[in-house]
């Protein structure tokens, strides 16, 4: 069986086993030989090689059965390290010349979060530097780096761009990149299944830690213990740690004490809204790489200036109606002219008109439900506060662009998590009760108007 032929048996076991599942345990495996009717695949680890057979070791089988049935049976096996520890950072990993470019156990990394394709402003040039420092591999004088900011600013791109960097450039590097809510399933999957020194064994053999959103974590004591004891035996041995959140290490309500004291240790470094020269710049980067794909098309000189100013909430959102834009003009074979993109993104611009703030809401929520300003952001919890206050909350969620945990800030300093609660308990309301659903509709129009 050749590679080719185990690609395309890859992709009928992705859609039995989900994305998710595939990009975790069935990417990572590296197809070695069948022999005797025993198709062997290398693994990183013992722990992960037990876990695809006892989990999806059946699936592989049926799948490659189907291609050669002479094959009986799949064997997972570890490949012994080909070359003595290093010292520095990648000592005491257990490396292997199958395994030195997965990012294990963790998620895939994004092929286009580089540093080419970062566009770089004031906003985010001090995380830029710090990222691509890190990237570059060797010691740094801060450890670990800590990336925060609000959504679509850059903090996950950056991730991506270190972990590319350093497989590039250290291609022996054992980088494992995943979300604090993986490192939490792995975690209680190590204790549910009593594979905890499996686990310890796993995160504590890594040369460069990633985990993505910290603020997962806030909360829970048990995943937060480990996650703190595996911080403290990577940072002992030198290894490398970048982790991102929502906000500051020292504001993320719920954080272990000493947690937050070990990631404000190291450079906790913000990224800032983007301004007009930076979107400008993104939007830029954006056509060029466009070219290729819509060579024919035209642009009109002022459209992307028109974007940059009238867009200025979210990168993503702003990528987006690029890329909508782009596509619309080709199918309908139109240049782009600022006409078509006033009609082609009308929706987008405006909401991007839209000027409301959170104060604004509380307002009017209060004036609705008929209690005082002074209440909604006040400590009462009787339900005929709580309850607006949570329809305040939730307005807030989506008719702005704060983040939850500013959100909460601005509801007299409560926890995301309140917030969060609020939001999930109106939607779950508007869903059953009538009165509820046309108070929100009512108060909508208002807003908008």
């Amino acid at each position: 069986m050749t590679n080719e032929i185990w690609g395309q048996v890859q992709k009928q076991i992705e859609e039995t086993v989900g994305k998710n599942n595939y990009t975790t345990w069935i990417a990572p495996l590296t197809f070695s030989k069948i022999d005797a009717g025993i198709a062997t695949f290398h693994v990183p680890t013992q722990f992960f090689g037990n876990w695809v057979q006892r989990n999806y070791g059946e699936t592989i089988h049926a799948r490659l059965s189907t291609v050669d049935p002479s094959i009986s049976r799949v064997e997972f096996v570890v490949v012994k390290p080909t070359a003595p520890a290093m010292s520095g950072r990648g000592a005491q990993s257990n490396r292997t010349s199958v395994v030195k470019s997965k990012e294990l156990p963790g998620a895939a990394i994004d092929s286009r979060f580089t540093f080419e394709s970062f566009v770089v402003g004031k906003p985010n040039e001090l995380a830029h530097a710090a990222a691509k420092r890190v990237g570059e591999g060797g010691p740094v004088t801060f450890n670990p780096l800590f990336l925060y900011g609000g959504v679509g600013l850059g903090k996950t791109h950056l991730m991506h761009a270190i972990a590319h960097e350093l497989k590039n450039s250290s291609p022996d590097l054992n980088v494992v990149y995943l979300s604090a809510e993986q490192f939490m399933y792995r975690f209680v999957q190590a204790l549910r299944e009593r594979k905890m020194m499996d686990f310890k064994e796993l995160f504590r053999s890594v040369d460069v830690l990633m985990v993505d959103d910290v603020q997962f974590i806030a909360g829970k004591e048990s995943t937060q213990e480990e996650f703190f004891h595996t911080f403290n035996a990577l940072v002992d041995q030198g290894k490398q740690i970048i982790i991102s959140g929502d906000t500051s290490p020292g504001e993320i309500k719920g954080l272990d004490d000493r947690i937050k004291s070990r990631l404000q240790c190291g450079l906790v470094v913000d990224l800032h809204p983007t301004d007009y020269e930076l979107r400008l710049g993104i939007l830029q980067q954006k056509v060029e790489q466009y070219r290729g794909e819509y060579a024919a098309l035209v642009i009109d000189d002022g459209v992307l200036e028109f974007l940059a100013l009238r867009i200025s909430t979210n990168v993503r959102v702003l990528e987006g109606a690029l890329t909508r834009l782009f596509a619309f003009a080709s199918l309908v074979g139109r240049e782009i002219t600022m006409e078509l993109a006033k009609d082609c993104l009308a929706d987008i611009l405006r909401a991007s008109d839209r000027k409301i703030t959170i104060e604004e809401i509380q307002r009017k929520v209060s004036e609705h439900y008929n209690i005082r300003f002074s209440e909604m952001v006040g400590p009462r919890r009787h339900r005929t506060i709580a309850r607006p206050r949570q329809v305040a909350m939730y307005l807030s969620k989506h008719m702005t662009s704060r983040s939850l945990p500013e959100i909460g800030r601005r509801f007299g300093g409560r926890d995301h998590t309140t917030v969060m609660h609020g939001v999930r308990k109106i939607e779950e309301l508007k869903a059953i009760d009538n009165q509820i659903f046309e108070d929100l509709e009512l108060l909508r129009r208002t807003l908008e108007a």
